[in-house]
């Protein structure tokens, strides 16, 4: 009788470090690159495409694109080594660096890419490339990352962390989670479909 066998991830030690590198390049590129989409191909009036700002980054992409390409462990380390850097003082979050980023509100999501990257890859592999597995998978990812902001939020408003310049709870949700989730869903699309072609290139 056949045993079934789970799929699991080709990704050795070597091309792990790879990967990590990989995705900590990407990570630290994408905080600085706006995101941007191009307009339909028949409103190119005159031939001109027109890019319209999406108001956040490709910071999250580049998590999702190593996890479900390079894997759970590649992408996890990917996320340690970047907060490692800011941490010591490196600026590649968004606003800096430097261990003063734990009194940022936004510090809880940083924090949320390290399970959300093991998580969106460890799913990634679960089964053969599938365009919607891995959407699922960049799309738990993001879930998790806005589950650890908020909760990061809630301790950062309860400690009494927030100035007289800071946004109010509320406004601070709908700021940093309400309003960023519809573009960080298309980078997650995005970044699926990159990856499901990487993957078929990749032959795994």
């Amino acid at each position: 009788m056949k045993r079934s066998v789970r799929l699991n991830s080709p990704v050795t030690l070597p091309l792990d470090l790879i990967w990590a590198v990989t995705g900590l390049l990407l990570t630290i590129g994408g905080t600085l690159l706006p995101a941007a989409i191009a307009s339909p191909v028949w409103f190119w009036g005159g031939g001109s495409m027109r890019l319209y700002a999406l108001g956040v980054s490709y910071q999250i992409g580049a998590v999702f694109l190593v996890a479900c390409v390079g894997g759970k462990n590649a992408a996890a380390l990917s996320q340690i080594a970047y907060l490692a850097l800011g941490l010591i003082g490196f600026e590649v979050f968004t606003n800096g660096g430097g261990w003063a980023y734990i009194q940022q509100p936004t510090f809880g999501y940083l924090l949320g890419f390290v399970p959300a990257a093991w998580m969106c890859g460890w799913l990634a592999f679960r089964a053969k490339p599938q365009i919607e597995l891995l959407l699922l998978s960049c799309l738990v990812g993001l879930g998790i990352i806005h589950l650890a902001g908020l909760s990061y939020l809630s301790i950062f408003y309860g400690l009494g962390w927030a100035d007289a310049t800071s946004l109010s709870w509320t406004a601070a949700i709908l700021h940093y989670s309400v309003t960023q989730l519809p573009a960080q869903g298309a980078i997650a699309c995005a970044a699926s479909v990159f990856a499901f072609c990487l993957r078929r290139v990749l032959l795994y």
